[in-house]
Protein backbone atom coordinates (compact mmCIF):
# COMPACT_ATOMS: atom_id res chain seq x y z
CA UNK A 1 0.00 0.00 0.00
CA UNK A 2 1.40 3.85 -1.12
CA UNK A 3 1.51 6.55 0.60
CA UNK A 4 -1.64 7.85 -1.47
CA UNK A 5 -3.80 6.72 0.70
CA UNK A 6 -2.51 8.66 3.79
CA UNK A 7 -0.16 11.20 2.88
CA UNK A 8 -2.59 13.84 4.45
CA UNK A 9 -3.32 11.84 7.61
CA UNK A 10 -2.03 13.67 10.67
CA UNK A 11 -1.87 11.78 13.95
CA UNK A 12 -0.61 12.73 17.49
CA UNK A 13 1.37 10.38 19.63
CA UNK A 14 1.10 11.11 23.18
CA UNK A 15 3.70 9.03 25.21
CA UNK A 16 3.32 8.89 28.81
CA UNK A 17 6.21 10.55 30.70
CA UNK A 18 8.82 7.80 31.51
CA UNK A 19 11.41 6.15 29.28
CA UNK A 20 9.94 2.97 28.99
CA UNK A 21 6.75 4.92 27.61
CA UNK A 22 8.15 7.61 25.71
CA UNK A 23 10.74 5.48 23.47
CA UNK A 24 8.28 2.71 22.26
CA UNK A 25 6.02 5.36 21.43
CA UNK A 26 8.96 7.75 19.37
CA UNK A 27 9.47 4.95 17.48
CA UNK A 28 6.22 4.45 16.72
CA UNK A 29 6.00 8.27 15.04
CA UNK A 30 8.66 7.57 13.16
CA UNK A 31 7.59 4.57 11.75
CA UNK A 32 4.20 5.94 10.64
CA UNK A 33 6.33 8.98 9.13
CA UNK A 34 8.22 6.80 7.21
CA UNK A 35 4.69 5.46 5.91
CA UNK A 36 3.69 9.48 4.54
CA UNK A 37 1.97 10.18 7.67
CA UNK A 38 2.36 13.59 9.68
CA UNK A 39 3.38 12.64 13.25
CA UNK A 40 3.20 14.92 16.06
CA UNK A 41 4.61 13.95 19.19
CA UNK A 42 2.94 15.92 22.59
CA UNK A 43 5.33 16.41 25.10
CA UNK A 44 5.96 18.82 28.28
CA UNK A 45 9.07 20.92 28.15
CA UNK A 46 11.64 19.19 29.93
CA UNK A 47 10.66 16.13 27.45
CA UNK A 48 11.66 17.61 24.36
CA UNK A 49 15.20 17.42 24.24
CA UNK A 50 14.78 13.73 25.10
CA UNK A 51 12.46 13.47 22.06
CA UNK A 52 14.71 15.74 19.81
CA UNK A 53 17.55 13.31 19.87
CA UNK A 54 15.35 9.86 19.35
CA UNK A 55 13.83 11.89 16.00
CA UNK A 56 16.74 13.10 14.94
CA UNK A 57 17.73 11.21 12.00
CA UNK A 58 13.93 10.73 10.92
CA UNK A 59 13.97 14.70 10.01
CA UNK A 60 16.90 14.26 8.23
CA UNK A 61 15.40 11.20 5.90
CA UNK A 62 12.85 14.15 5.27
CA UNK A 63 9.89 12.61 7.16
CA UNK A 64 7.31 14.45 8.31
CA UNK A 65 7.77 14.43 12.35
CA UNK A 66 7.34 17.15 14.92
CA UNK A 67 7.62 17.88 18.46
CA UNK A 68 4.25 19.91 20.03
CA UNK A 69 5.10 21.43 24.06
CA UNK A 70 2.14 21.48 26.43
CA UNK A 71 2.71 23.18 30.30
CA UNK A 72 2.70 21.00 32.77
CA UNK A 73 0.98 22.95 35.11
CA UNK A 74 -0.16 21.06 38.42
CA UNK A 75 1.95 21.02 41.18
CA UNK A 76 4.74 18.75 41.12
CA UNK A 77 5.45 17.66 45.02
CA UNK A 78 6.10 14.38 43.79
CA UNK A 79 9.38 14.99 41.57
CA UNK A 80 12.48 16.83 42.20
CA UNK A 81 13.86 19.73 40.66
CA UNK A 82 10.64 20.28 38.45
CA UNK A 83 11.32 17.19 36.57
CA UNK A 84 8.48 15.69 34.26
CA UNK A 85 9.51 12.32 33.66
CA UNK A 86 8.49 9.05 35.86
CA UNK A 87 12.10 7.46 36.72
CA UNK A 88 12.73 10.33 38.77
CA UNK A 89 10.53 10.02 41.24
CA UNK A 90 11.89 9.88 44.74
CA UNK A 91 10.05 6.36 45.77
CA UNK A 92 7.04 4.18 44.03
CA UNK A 93 4.90 5.05 46.88
CA UNK A 94 4.84 8.58 44.86
CA UNK A 95 3.95 7.08 41.70
CA UNK A 96 0.25 7.22 41.73
CA UNK A 97 0.21 11.55 42.33
CA UNK A 98 2.36 11.68 39.37
CA UNK A 99 -0.75 10.15 37.52
CA UNK A 100 -3.16 11.83 39.21
CA UNK A 101 -0.83 15.08 38.52
CA UNK A 102 -0.83 14.51 34.59
CA UNK A 103 -4.68 15.03 34.61
CA UNK A 104 -3.75 19.13 34.75
CA UNK A 105 -2.42 18.79 31.08
CA UNK A 106 -6.49 17.87 30.14
CA UNK A 107 -6.61 21.29 29.12
CA UNK A 108 -3.72 22.46 27.03
CA UNK A 109 -4.30 19.09 25.15
CA UNK A 110 -8.02 19.86 24.04
CA UNK A 111 -6.55 23.51 23.07
CA UNK A 112 -4.40 21.84 20.78
CA UNK A 113 -7.00 19.42 19.37
CA UNK A 114 -8.91 22.76 18.66
CA UNK A 115 -6.20 24.27 16.62
CA UNK A 116 -4.44 20.92 14.85
CA UNK A 117 -7.48 18.73 14.05
CA UNK A 118 -5.42 15.84 13.96
CA UNK A 119 -7.40 12.87 12.19
CA UNK A 120 -6.03 10.74 15.27
CA UNK A 121 -4.49 10.57 19.26
CA UNK A 122 -2.89 7.31 20.07
CA UNK A 123 -2.36 8.00 23.68
CA UNK A 124 -1.01 5.84 26.36
CA UNK A 125 -2.97 3.94 28.79
CA UNK A 126 -2.02 6.47 31.85
CA UNK A 127 -3.76 9.27 29.78
CA UNK A 128 -7.39 7.54 30.29
CA UNK A 129 -9.22 11.13 29.99
CA UNK A 130 -7.86 11.41 26.29
CA UNK A 131 -10.67 9.38 25.02
CA UNK A 132 -13.55 11.88 26.27
CA UNK A 133 -11.08 14.52 25.45
CA UNK A 134 -10.63 13.60 21.82
CA UNK A 135 -14.56 12.64 21.32
CA UNK A 136 -15.29 15.70 22.45
CA UNK A 137 -13.84 17.16 18.52
CA UNK A 138 -15.24 14.12 16.91
CA UNK A 139 -11.30 12.53 16.93
CA UNK A 140 -11.06 8.83 17.46
CA UNK A 141 -8.21 7.67 19.86
CA UNK A 142 -6.44 4.73 19.94
CA UNK A 143 -4.83 3.43 23.11
CA UNK A 144 -1.45 2.34 23.56
CA UNK A 145 -0.65 -0.01 26.53
CA UNK A 146 3.41 -0.63 25.98
CA UNK A 147 3.00 -4.29 26.73
CA UNK A 148 2.15 -7.77 25.34
CA UNK A 149 -1.15 -9.70 23.91
CA UNK A 150 -0.45 -11.76 26.49
CA UNK A 151 -0.51 -9.54 29.81
CA UNK A 152 -3.52 -7.63 27.96
CA UNK A 153 -5.54 -11.25 27.97
CA UNK A 154 -4.20 -12.62 31.23
CA UNK A 155 -5.39 -9.30 33.18
CA UNK A 156 -8.80 -9.05 31.25
CA UNK A 157 -9.56 -12.41 32.45
CA UNK A 158 -8.12 -12.21 35.99
CA UNK A 159 -10.56 -9.52 36.34
CA UNK A 160 -13.30 -11.10 34.73
CA UNK A 161 -13.29 -14.78 35.89
CA UNK A 162 -11.58 -14.10 39.02
CA UNK A 163 -9.74 -17.98 39.25
CA UNK A 164 -7.80 -16.67 42.32
CA UNK A 165 -10.74 -17.16 44.50
CA UNK A 166 -11.11 -20.99 44.32
CA UNK A 167 -7.58 -21.16 46.11
CA UNK A 168 -6.37 -22.36 49.68
CA UNK A 169 -3.74 -20.12 49.64
CA UNK A 170 -1.38 -17.00 48.32
CA UNK A 171 0.85 -19.74 46.54
CA UNK A 172 -1.14 -22.34 45.25
CA UNK A 173 -1.33 -22.45 41.42
CA UNK A 174 -4.59 -21.82 39.60
CA UNK A 175 -5.22 -22.08 35.97
CA UNK A 176 -6.37 -18.47 34.04
CA UNK A 177 -9.67 -19.44 33.63
CA UNK A 178 -10.51 -18.71 29.74
CA UNK A 179 -6.93 -17.74 28.84
CA UNK A 180 -5.06 -19.93 25.72
CA UNK A 181 -2.33 -22.27 27.13
CA UNK A 182 -3.63 -23.98 30.34
CA UNK A 183 -1.77 -21.35 31.87
CA UNK A 184 -0.85 -21.43 35.82
CA UNK A 185 -0.02 -18.36 38.33
CA UNK A 186 -0.48 -17.87 41.90
CA UNK A 187 -2.78 -15.25 44.18
CA UNK A 188 0.93 -13.88 45.16
CA UNK A 189 1.72 -12.99 41.88
CA UNK A 190 -1.40 -10.57 42.04
CA UNK A 191 -1.04 -6.57 43.05
CA UNK A 192 -3.84 -5.93 46.00
CA UNK A 193 -5.97 -3.73 43.25
CA UNK A 194 -5.83 -6.80 40.98
CA UNK A 195 -7.36 -8.95 43.17
CA UNK A 196 -10.30 -6.34 45.19
CA UNK A 197 -12.83 -5.76 42.13
CA UNK A 198 -14.88 -3.04 43.49
CA UNK A 199 -11.88 -0.88 44.68
CA UNK A 200 -13.21 3.34 44.39
CA UNK A 201 -10.22 4.83 45.35
CA UNK A 202 -6.56 4.48 44.28
CA UNK A 203 -4.86 2.42 41.38
CA UNK A 204 -7.77 0.26 41.63
CA UNK A 205 -10.21 3.18 40.58
CA UNK A 206 -7.62 4.44 38.06
CA UNK A 207 -7.27 1.10 36.39
CA UNK A 208 -11.32 0.69 36.20
CA UNK A 209 -10.98 4.43 34.54
CA UNK A 210 -8.08 3.16 31.63
CA UNK A 211 -10.45 0.12 31.09
CA UNK A 212 -14.06 2.34 30.53
CA UNK A 213 -11.79 4.46 28.33
CA UNK A 214 -10.61 1.54 26.35
CA UNK A 215 -13.62 0.26 25.74
CA UNK A 216 -14.72 3.84 24.75
CA UNK A 217 -11.68 4.57 22.34
CA UNK A 218 -11.77 3.05 18.39
CA UNK A 219 -9.16 0.95 19.23
CA UNK A 220 -5.72 -0.62 21.06
CA UNK A 221 -2.39 -0.82 18.89
CA UNK A 222 0.29 -3.30 20.34
CA UNK A 223 4.03 -3.63 20.27
CA UNK A 224 4.34 -6.71 19.84
CA UNK A 225 3.78 -9.10 16.24
CA UNK A 226 1.40 -11.90 15.41
CA UNK A 227 3.92 -15.36 15.22
CA UNK A 228 5.15 -14.08 18.50
CA UNK A 229 1.63 -14.53 20.59
CA UNK A 230 -0.40 -16.29 17.82
CA UNK A 231 -2.68 -17.35 20.32
CA UNK A 232 -3.11 -13.96 22.66
CA UNK A 233 -3.79 -11.42 19.48
CA UNK A 234 -6.51 -14.14 18.53
CA UNK A 235 -8.34 -14.04 21.49
CA UNK A 236 -8.03 -10.69 22.32
CA UNK A 237 -9.50 -9.34 19.16
CA UNK A 238 -11.90 -12.27 18.77
CA UNK A 239 -12.54 -13.66 22.21
CA UNK A 240 -12.64 -10.65 24.18
CA UNK A 241 -13.76 -8.29 20.74
CA UNK A 242 -11.38 -5.54 21.06
CA UNK A 243 -10.24 -4.01 17.96
CA UNK A 244 -6.98 -4.09 17.67
CA UNK A 245 -3.33 -4.15 15.69
CA UNK A 246 0.04 -5.36 15.84
CA UNK A 247 3.20 -3.08 14.43
CA UNK A 248 5.90 -4.24 16.33
CA UNK A 249 8.71 -4.87 17.20
CA UNK A 250 9.33 -1.30 17.08
CA UNK A 251 12.57 -1.09 18.31
CA UNK A 252 13.42 -2.86 15.04
CA UNK A 253 12.49 0.30 13.29
CA UNK A 254 15.84 1.85 14.64
CA UNK A 255 18.41 0.52 12.01
CA UNK A 256 21.77 2.42 12.74
CA UNK A 257 24.07 3.00 15.39
CA UNK A 258 22.50 6.51 16.29
CA UNK A 259 18.67 5.27 16.07
CA UNK A 260 19.29 2.37 18.79
CA UNK A 261 21.88 4.56 21.17
CA UNK A 262 20.86 7.95 20.53
CA UNK A 263 24.38 9.05 18.99
CA UNK A 264 26.58 7.71 20.96
CA UNK A 265 28.61 5.55 18.85
CA UNK A 266 30.75 3.82 21.44
CA UNK A 267 30.74 2.46 25.00
CA UNK A 268 33.32 1.31 27.17
CA UNK A 269 31.07 -2.31 27.09
CA UNK A 270 31.08 -2.82 23.68
CA UNK A 271 35.12 -2.48 23.67
CA UNK A 272 35.03 -5.06 26.85
CA UNK A 273 32.66 -7.29 24.85
CA UNK A 274 35.06 -7.30 22.13
CA UNK A 275 37.64 -9.69 23.73
CA UNK A 276 35.33 -12.04 25.24
CA UNK A 277 33.98 -15.48 23.79
CA UNK A 278 30.45 -16.15 22.30
CA UNK A 279 28.07 -16.40 24.29
CA UNK A 280 30.11 -16.31 27.54
CA UNK A 281 28.46 -13.06 29.35
CA UNK A 282 25.57 -12.86 31.31
CA UNK A 283 23.89 -8.72 30.87
CA UNK A 284 21.80 -7.79 33.92
CA UNK A 285 19.52 -4.51 33.52
CA UNK A 286 16.58 -3.82 35.53
CA UNK A 287 15.19 -1.32 33.21
CA UNK A 288 14.99 2.83 34.00
CA UNK A 289 12.75 3.24 36.54
CA UNK A 290 12.74 0.22 39.03
CA UNK A 291 15.05 1.03 42.28
CA UNK A 292 16.86 -1.32 43.86
CA UNK A 293 17.79 -1.77 47.21
CA UNK A 294 21.34 -1.76 48.35
CA UNK A 295 20.77 -5.18 50.26
CA UNK A 296 20.01 -7.21 46.97
CA UNK A 297 22.51 -5.09 44.94
CA UNK A 298 25.46 -6.97 47.18
CA UNK A 299 22.74 -10.55 46.73
CA UNK A 300 23.08 -10.11 42.99
CA UNK A 301 27.34 -9.35 43.22
CA UNK A 302 27.93 -12.39 45.84
CA UNK A 303 25.66 -14.53 43.71
CA UNK A 304 27.30 -13.04 40.07
CA UNK A 305 31.12 -14.27 41.21
CA UNK A 306 29.64 -17.23 43.05
CA UNK A 307 28.54 -18.28 39.20
CA UNK A 308 32.56 -17.58 37.80
CA UNK A 309 30.19 -16.24 34.53
CA UNK A 310 31.75 -13.29 32.72
CA UNK A 311 29.00 -10.32 32.91
CA UNK A 312 27.65 -6.48 32.78
CA UNK A 313 26.01 -5.07 34.90
CA UNK A 314 23.62 -2.06 34.63
CA UNK A 315 23.26 0.11 37.72
CA UNK A 316 21.61 2.84 38.47
CA UNK A 317 23.81 4.23 40.82
CA UNK A 318 26.50 6.98 40.70
CA UNK A 319 30.68 6.53 41.60
CA UNK A 320 30.02 9.64 44.23
CA UNK A 321 27.24 7.69 46.14
CA UNK A 322 29.89 5.51 47.71
CA UNK A 323 30.21 1.72 47.02
CA UNK A 324 28.45 0.31 50.67
CA UNK A 325 26.35 -1.80 48.52
CA UNK A 326 29.36 -3.94 46.72
CA UNK A 327 31.63 -6.47 48.81
CA UNK A 328 34.78 -5.69 50.03
CA UNK A 329 37.36 -5.44 46.95
CA UNK A 330 34.19 -6.91 44.16
CA UNK A 331 35.72 -4.91 41.29
CA UNK A 332 39.14 -5.24 41.95
CA UNK A 333 38.47 -9.38 41.83
CA UNK A 334 35.98 -9.26 39.01
CA UNK A 335 39.06 -7.27 36.86
CA UNK A 336 38.32 -8.94 33.47
CA UNK A 337 35.76 -11.18 33.92
CA UNK A 338 32.47 -8.53 35.03
CA UNK A 339 32.03 -4.49 34.21
CA UNK A 340 29.83 -2.68 35.95
CA UNK A 341 28.17 -0.06 34.42
CA UNK A 342 26.51 3.18 36.18
CA UNK A 343 23.83 4.68 34.90
CA UNK A 344 23.22 4.69 31.07
CA UNK A 345 24.07 1.49 28.66
CA UNK A 346 23.56 0.95 24.75
CA UNK A 347 21.46 -2.07 25.78
CA UNK A 348 20.06 -3.03 21.79
CA UNK A 349 24.15 -2.92 21.11
CA UNK A 350 25.06 -4.96 24.12
CA UNK A 351 21.99 -7.65 23.70
CA UNK A 352 23.35 -7.72 19.98
CA UNK A 353 26.91 -8.37 20.47
CA UNK A 354 28.06 -12.14 19.81
CA UNK A 355 29.49 -12.48 23.44
CA UNK A 356 26.32 -12.11 25.32
CA UNK A 357 24.44 -15.29 26.22
CA UNK A 358 21.69 -14.29 28.31
CA UNK A 359 19.91 -11.49 29.74
CA UNK A 360 18.66 -11.04 33.92
CA UNK A 361 15.61 -8.79 33.22
CA UNK A 362 12.82 -7.18 34.93
CA UNK A 363 10.50 -8.27 32.48
CA UNK A 364 9.37 -4.78 31.27
CA UNK A 365 7.96 -5.18 27.65
CA UNK A 366 10.35 -3.34 25.93
CA UNK A 367 13.54 -5.37 27.28
CA UNK A 368 11.48 -8.10 26.81
CA UNK A 369 11.34 -7.23 22.77
CA UNK A 370 14.58 -6.12 22.88
CA UNK A 371 15.96 -9.52 24.34
CA UNK A 372 13.68 -11.44 21.96
CA UNK A 373 15.07 -9.50 18.69
CA UNK A 374 18.34 -10.06 19.55
CA UNK A 375 17.85 -13.98 20.01
CA UNK A 376 18.43 -13.73 23.78
CA UNK A 377 17.75 -16.43 26.20
CA UNK A 378 16.47 -14.29 29.72
CA UNK A 379 16.70 -15.00 33.21
CA UNK A 380 13.17 -13.30 34.61
CA UNK A 381 13.10 -11.35 37.66
CA UNK A 382 10.02 -8.93 37.56
CA UNK A 383 9.48 -6.28 40.12
CA UNK A 384 6.35 -4.63 39.60
CA UNK A 385 3.15 -3.80 37.29
CA UNK A 386 2.48 -6.66 34.09
CA UNK A 387 6.21 -8.06 34.14
CA UNK A 388 4.88 -10.94 36.50
CA UNK A 389 2.43 -12.00 33.11
CA UNK A 390 5.56 -11.48 30.94
CA UNK A 391 7.72 -13.94 33.18
CA UNK A 392 5.04 -16.38 33.12
CA UNK A 393 5.14 -15.84 29.33
CA UNK A 394 8.54 -16.03 28.60
CA UNK A 395 9.20 -19.17 31.17
CA UNK A 396 5.79 -21.32 31.07
CA UNK A 397 4.57 -20.36 27.66
CA UNK A 398 7.42 -19.81 25.19
CA UNK A 399 9.90 -21.23 27.31
CA UNK A 400 12.68 -19.03 26.29
CA UNK A 401 13.90 -17.81 29.94
CA UNK A 402 14.15 -19.57 33.50
CA UNK A 403 12.91 -17.61 36.66
CA UNK A 404 15.49 -16.22 38.99
CA UNK A 405 13.03 -17.13 41.77
CA UNK A 406 10.60 -14.14 42.35
CA UNK A 407 7.36 -16.02 44.64
CA UNK A 408 5.40 -12.82 45.00
CA UNK A 409 4.61 -9.39 44.53
CA UNK A 410 6.10 -6.87 47.03
CA UNK A 411 5.23 -3.35 47.21
CA UNK A 412 7.56 -0.65 46.38
CA UNK A 413 11.50 -3.00 45.98
CA UNK A 414 9.88 -6.27 45.06
CA UNK A 415 10.74 -9.26 46.42
CA UNK A 416 14.25 -10.02 47.91
CA UNK A 417 16.14 -12.63 46.31
CA UNK A 418 18.92 -14.59 47.63
CA UNK A 419 22.32 -14.81 45.84
CA UNK A 420 22.22 -18.34 45.64
CA UNK A 421 19.26 -18.43 43.42
CA UNK A 422 20.85 -15.82 41.37
CA UNK A 423 23.76 -18.03 40.97
CA UNK A 424 22.03 -20.94 40.08
CA UNK A 425 19.81 -19.27 37.11
CA UNK A 426 23.05 -17.74 35.86
CA UNK A 427 24.64 -20.99 35.25
CA UNK A 428 21.39 -22.65 34.63
CA UNK A 429 20.75 -20.05 31.49
CA UNK A 430 24.30 -20.59 30.31
CA UNK A 431 25.04 -23.66 30.54
CA UNK A 432 23.85 -27.23 29.30
CA UNK A 433 21.45 -28.96 27.16
CA UNK A 434 18.23 -26.75 28.39
CA UNK A 435 20.32 -23.81 27.58
CA UNK A 436 20.75 -24.72 24.39
CA UNK A 437 17.44 -25.69 23.29
CA UNK A 438 16.03 -22.13 25.12
CA UNK A 439 19.10 -20.32 22.64
CA UNK A 440 17.59 -22.21 19.72
CA UNK A 441 13.72 -21.16 20.13
CA UNK A 442 14.57 -17.82 21.12
CA UNK A 443 16.86 -17.60 18.09
CA UNK A 444 14.06 -18.75 15.36
CA UNK A 445 11.59 -15.90 17.20
CA UNK A 446 14.40 -13.11 16.72
CA UNK A 447 13.91 -14.24 12.85
CA UNK A 448 10.52 -13.96 12.46
CA UNK A 449 10.32 -10.60 14.40
CA UNK A 450 12.50 -9.19 11.63
CA UNK A 451 9.87 -11.27 8.76
CA UNK A 452 7.13 -9.53 10.67
CA UNK A 453 8.39 -5.71 9.85
CA UNK A 454 9.39 -6.85 6.26
CA UNK A 455 7.48 -6.00 3.06
CA UNK A 456 4.67 -8.27 3.24
CA UNK A 457 5.18 -9.61 7.58
CA UNK A 458 2.34 -9.27 9.72
CA UNK A 459 3.13 -6.22 11.28
CA UNK A 460 3.92 -4.77 8.24
CA UNK A 461 0.23 -5.55 6.91
CA UNK A 462 -1.28 -4.45 9.98
CA UNK A 463 0.09 -0.76 10.18
CA UNK A 464 -0.88 -0.75 6.61
CA UNK A 465 -4.42 -2.11 7.76
CA UNK A 466 -4.99 0.51 10.62
CA UNK A 467 -3.73 3.71 8.29
CA UNK A 468 -5.98 2.77 5.69
CA UNK A 469 -8.92 2.26 8.12
CA UNK A 470 -7.90 5.92 9.96
CA UNK A 471 -7.70 6.87 6.14
CA UNK A 472 -11.26 5.47 5.45
CA UNK A 473 -12.82 7.01 8.88
CA UNK A 474 -11.16 10.30 8.05
CA UNK A 475 -12.95 10.67 4.81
Amino acid sequence: MGTEYHNSLHIFFFPYFGHGHIKPTVDMAKLFASKGVKATIITTPSNETLISKFIQKSKISGHNIHIQTIEFTSPKTCLPNGSEIIDSIPSPESFFSFLKATESLQEPLEKLLVEQNPDCVVADMFFPWVTDSASKFGIPRIVFHGTSFFSLCATYCIKRFEPFKNVSSDFEPFVITDLPGNVKMTKSFLQPFEISKGSTEGLGKFFREIHESEMKSFGVVVNSFYELEKDYADYYRKGIGRKAWHIGPLCICNKSTEEKEGSIYEHECLKWLDMKKPNSVVYICFGSSTKVLDSQLKEIAVGLEASGKNFIWVVRKKKEEGEEWLPKGFEKRMEGKGLIVRGWAPQVLILEHEAVGAFVTHCGWNSILEGVCAGMPFVTWPVAAEQFYNEIWVTQVLKIGVPVGVTKWVESFGESIEWDLVEKAVKRILEGEEAQEIRNRVKLLSELAKKAVEEGGSSYSDLNVLIQDLSLLRN
